[in-house]
């Protein structure tokens, strides 16, 4: 398996200095790339914005984003995606999520019903804008689209229509069963999807975090040990993707838990404790 990281920016990358400071410095590494994520009603920057920015400045980064496209004109999202896999040369990674599903959260973007069934009738509208002559069209003849969740009707769904699944707030042992359920669920759609294409995004720490971070943690998942999910210091990191490595994920996202002073700083740890662990 080709194992990947790129980096998330966690909550620091929320103005155009601080988004450029990160891009830079993980630019002049290996990471294969970065990976922002979509949060409506937090002050972060739009995602997709945010990439096209980076787009600018670097050459060799993956662009990868969680999307919410609940909320969002098909069309108009199909052309911006194809649009920005253009402007970044095909470098363009996506992930669709539901979000987080608050009333606030819902009466803002104008959701009623199902938050899956959205999204999955979502996907399906992108894509049939993708290939229609007509529309804007991305570089990649094939641009994928992962989904994430963890629950069962989530998991079902990636086996049934994604071409990936990015996890999030799960052991290596979750991992490797949902692993097996997606591919389960595939198999029954008459399909499979690629081995290599399973990920994990992971929380870090570079020092004992404090106790509001763990208490956010729990309130996610109380019935896991929060030191479980996230690994403070190099050894607990490297520890916890060879686990996942061998629960059959080979695609990661890394994003510290705690504000970053220097991503250069950042840059340069990350690289001396996990880069050599790509293959």
């Amino acid at each position: 398996m080709k194992v990947r990281f790129a980096i998330g920016p966690g909550s620091d990358a929320g103005d155009r200095g601080a988004l450029i400071a990160f891009a830079d410095a993980l630019e002049a590494t290996g990471f294969d790339g970065v990976w922002l994520s979509d949060i409506p009603l937090e002050p972060v920057l739009d995602p997709l914005l945010a990439l096209a920015l980076i787009a600018g400045r670097t050459r060799r980064l993956r662009l990868g984003a969680n999307v919410v496209p609940l909320g969002r004109n098909p069309f108009l999202l199909a052309k911006e995606l194809a649009q920005l896999d253009q402007l970044s040369g095909g470098r363009l990674l996506l992930s669709f999520v539901t979000g987080l599903g608050h009333p606030r959260e819902r009466e803002a973007l104008g959701l009623e019903g199902s938050r899956g069934g959205a999204l999955e009738q979502t996907l399906a509208r992108v894509r049939d804008w993708w290939g229609r002559e007509h529309a804007a069209r991305p570089v990649q003849d094939r641009l994928e689209v992962w989904l994430g969740g963890r629950g069962p009707k989530a998991l079902d769904r990636v086996g049934r229509v994604a071409d990936g699944w990015l996890g999030a707030m799960l052991t290596p042992s979750e991992s490797a069963f949902a692993r097996e359920r997606i591919q389960e669920s595939a198999a029954r759609a008459g399909r499979e999807v690629d081995p290599e294409h399973f990920g994990m995004s992971i929380p870090y720490a570079r020092s004992t975090p404090d106790e509001a971070l763990l208490s956010s943690l729990r309130a996610r998942r109380a019935d896991v040990d929060p030191l479980a999910l996230l690994p403070v210091g190099v050894p607990a990191l490297r520890e916890l993707i060879a686990a996942y490595v061998e629960a059959g994920l080979s695609k990661f996202v890394v994003r510290p838990a705690e504000r970053i002073v220097s991503w250069e700083d950042e840059a340069g740890w990350l690289g001396e404790a996990i880069l050599g662990m790509q293959t």
